[in-house]
């Protein structure tokens, strides 16, 4: 079983920055990618950024595009989301996954492994 646990939620000002850290666990996988998704209640689970593990390919939702940066951590098994700039809109639970094959990053039912996800909320 694979875990995957987030860390580095929490509130912060309009035009603020956050960091999430998500650390896996458990037995080892080939994994193609981990990312971030977020949430909010009463919509879709939406993409926000995505790494591929063996050749470092980001992806990003336009809508956090020169924002955000998603980076592999310093600790195996580990990535990161840099937040910059952060607008009320942002504010979501952001869970980190996983998934083993490739293909469309941005399709979310292709991720096979999620964490229980951190809420971020930026006030205006």
């Amino acid at each position: 079983q694979v875990q995957l646990v987030e860390s580095g939620g929490g509130l912060v000002q309009a035009g603020g920055s956050l960091r999430l850290s998500c650390a896996a666990s458990g037995r080892p996988f080939n994994r193609y990618a981990m990312g971030w998704f977020r949430q909010v209640p009463g919509k879709e689970r939406d993409f926000v950024a995505a790494i591929t593990w063996n050749r470092g390919w980001m992806y990003y939702a336009d809508s956090v595009k020169g924002r955000f940066s998603i980076t592999k951590g310093n600790a195996e098994n580990t990535v990161n989301l840099q937040m910059s700039s952060l607008k009320p809109e942002d504010t979501a639970v952001y869970y980190c996954a996983a998934r083993l094959g490739s293909g469309d990053v941005y399709s979310r039912p292709a991720w096979e492994y999620w964490g229980q996800g951190t809420q971020v909320t930026v006030s205006s």
